[in-house]
């Protein structure tokens, strides 16, 4: 016994003199299980292990006491490798994921996970998913006890924070040891792709009030209808807002309930959007970008239109033509409208207008509203606007829609501007009237514009298409 403990000391004293080989004969193997088996010490794991450390600094003072120290070593590792091959392999488990492929952005979307237990032990798991950098998942990690032989399905949310095409290609799972002192990463296939889309909230809203006749809780305007008033649409209800003249009394007195007539404006035209997706649409306003609201403004003038019976196309270009949807009618073209623009993001490009107006004039023939949705910044652009929209007047009704920077109007209405900032609100103000006298130059060539806010697009849109429709200019 004595040269067995002499033998472990003299033992000790070698490894003390070459602590770089202990200390490699401890990291390579955890190291080698982690990069070839993804398996890793948990948290009960080295908690033990502070034990023998602490008490091996008693063999400063005691080396007899290293006998305990080594025993107690040994028996550590005995029970780690023990149960560390207790931990399942890959194919114990199974993972899937099932989700709707359309997302709308920024609104909640339902994913379910459903994970298997292939083997007849019960197992410690935590699920994570292959969520992208632009989604919240909420939780982001489900933790759950898996019986033996069975199958659980767990349930959670993402958000969406721009619009786009993503994939989900895998599922992540963190199982532990039977013990616990080990923990395994298991990666699973599972592919899933989706289309995030532009919120569609504004359009329900619409088909609201729309119905109840309360669409001026939206902004818009009621337009009165010039030599219409004979085109019959349909009966509805009476409302407080209606002219007492559109009652239809024999159906009041059948229906015994007031009922009115609504009345449409000619149907059957079109509208086509050029949407700018160059450099002048990355400017950011309310936490979106100008193409954002000009997307949302987009859509929601085409569901109105569809909805009347009209028309509805879309050209997106920058420096090229990405996208081009031909005027349809009916509700399917919204469908056709949204894959169109949902993964259409601004470039630093600049936009060649010249391609754009002579890809429209050469696919789009007839009378058409032409809406350019774009961004005014310095006077090579707008010389450009201003020759191309002019162009199409007397073929085409052209309408500008070109949307206003809040940095230039807050530091031109500064309250009391000093030194540097009396500067910043002169060149502003040289910049805002620069702005106006475009716009008067495009209303005096016959160009209809809309000099709006970004966040502030849709509803005076939806109007100016309604004030045509009135008037009759298309």
């Amino acid at each position: 016994m004595g040269e067995w403990f002499a033998w472990l000391l003299n033992s000790a004293i070698w490894l003390q003199s070459l602590p770089w080989l202990l200390l490699v004969a401890l990291i390579a193997p955890l190291a080698l299980l982690g990069f070839w088996k993804q398996i890793y010490p948990h948290t009960p794991l080295v908690v033990l292990l502070l034990a023998p450390c602490l008490l091996s600094l008693g063999t400063l003072f005691r080396p007899e006491v290293f006998l305990v120290v080594a025993t107690l070593d040994v028996a550590l590792v005995l029970v780690a490798v023990a149960d560390l091959l207790s931990l399942p392999p890959a194919r114990s488990l199974e993972a899937e994921r099932s989700t709707l492929r359309i997302v709308s952005v920024q609104q909640r979307h339902p994913v379910t996970l459903t994970v298997s237990n292939r083997s007849s032990r019960s197992w410690h798991v935590a699920i994570r998913d292959d969520v992208p950098q632009e989604f919240v998942a909420t939780p982001d990690e489900l933790v759950r006890r898996l019986p033996p032989r069975s199958r659980i399905v767990l349930h959670y949310e993402v958000r969406a924070s721009r619009r786009g095409s993503f994939s989900m290609d895998r599922i992540y799972v963190r199982v532990r040891s039977l013990l616990g002192l080990w923990q395994r990463y298991l990666t699973y296939p599972a592919a899933s792709v989706l289309h995030v889309y532009p919120d569609m909230k504004q359009l329900s809203e619409y088909a609201i009030l729309a119905r109840t006749n309360r669409l001026s809780l939206m902004g818009l305007r009621r337009m009165r209808r010039v030599g219409q008033d004979h085109d019959f649409e349909r009966l509805r209800d009476y409302t407080p807002d209606d002219n007492y003249k559109h009652i239809d009394w024999r159906t009041t007195a059948r229906r015994n309930k007031l009922t009115v007539k609504d009345y449409q404006t000619s149907q059957s035209q079109r509208i086509i959007f050029l949407l700018d997706c160059g450099r002048m649409m990355t400017n950011q306003a309310a936490g979106l970008s100008l193409l954002d609201h000009s997307l949302n403004a987009m859509l929601m003038l085409s569901y109105v239109a569809l909805q009347k019976g009209d028309s509805v196309g879309l050209i997106c270009f920058s420096d090229e033509i990405h996208n081009y949807v031909p005027p349809r009618g009916g509700m399917s073209q919204m469908n056709k409208l949204l894959h169109a623009s949902f993964n259409r993001f601004p470039q630093l490009v600049e936009s060649r207008y010249d391609q754009a107006f002579f890809y429209l004039s050469s696919h789009c023939k007839k009378r058409s509203l032409v809406v350019l949705m774009t961004n005014l910044i310095d006077e090579v652009n707008a010389n450009q606007v201003e020759r191309y929209l002019s162009t199409l007047v007397g073929r085409h009704l052209p309408l500008g829609v070109l949307m206003r920077d809040h940095q230039l109007f807050d530091a031109a209405a500064h309250p009391q501007p000093h030194e540097s900032a009396l500067y910043r609100a002169a060149a502003a103000a040289h910049i805002l009237n620069w702005r106006q006298q475009v716009l008067t130059d495009l209303q005096h060539q016959g160009v209809l514009s809309l000099d709006v806010f970004p966040e502030d697009m849709t509803a005076p849109l939806v109007n100016q298409y309604l004030e045509i429709k009135a008037r009759h200019l298309l």
